[in-house]
């Protein structure tokens, strides 16, 4: 299951919009033990990457019985975190000190999805 960004996804991601404000929705599914990973990746993360680069955690919580959905489509926890920049999210996991915490995230996650949001009635350029 995926729970890193690689490859295309960058490309394409940034071929949409590079300079505007963007919001992710982060879907997380923990591995067993994983939790307590994943908050000392956010507390590192808050501390010493997301300054640098803007980063506004606009919502965390927990995720709960879904009302409409699949099986297996229950999440452990939701996120929407802002970035002033598609480019800024691009330099920001380049960043060594980004790369530095990246395993705390991957081995905190069975599963993951990271989709950027764009407002209604925005039109791309």
């Amino acid at each position: 299951m995926a729970v890193t960004a690689e490859g295309d996804f960058l490309a394409g991601f940034l071929a949409d919009d590079p300079d505007q404000p963007v919001v992710m929705m982060n879907l997380l599914r923990f591995a067993e033990g994983g939790r307590a990973y994943y908050q000392q990746y956010s507390k590192a993360f808050a501390e010493t990457v997301a300054p640098r680069y803007g980063v506004e955690v606009v919502y965390a919580g927990d995720g709960g019985d879904p009302l409409i959905a699949q099986a297996g489509q229950q999440w452990d926890a939701v996120l929407l975190v802002r970035y002033p920049s598609r480019h800024a999210f691009s330099q920001m996991v380049a960043d060594p000190a980004y790369r530095r915490i990246t395993h705390l995230r991957t081995k905190a996650l069975s599963e993951a999805v990271l989709q950027p949001t764009r407002p209604w009635g925005h039109r791309r350029t």
